[in-house]
């Protein structure tokens, strides 16, 4: 599932999210979802969120 509709994600989901600073590689990172930071209801790039680890990224998928 992809990581585009802020209705999909929740605290405690695992998720795959590109980093900031791997945006051109388009290396994705894992984890679990800690807070959601984008407050639209949809966003083409994918929601941005923290992880329980203290990254933020934009979901790409949903695990």
């Amino acid at each position: 599932m992809e990581g585009k509709r802020r209705a999909d994600v929740r605290p405690g989901i695992a998720v795959m999210v590109e980093l900031l600073e791997d945006k051109r590689s388009g290396r994705l990172t894992g984890g679990r979802v800690k807070d959601v930071l984008t407050s639209s209801p949809v966003h083409p790039h994918g929601i941005k969120v923290r992880l329980e680890n203290g990254l933020i990224g934009r979901i790409k998928q949903i695990i």
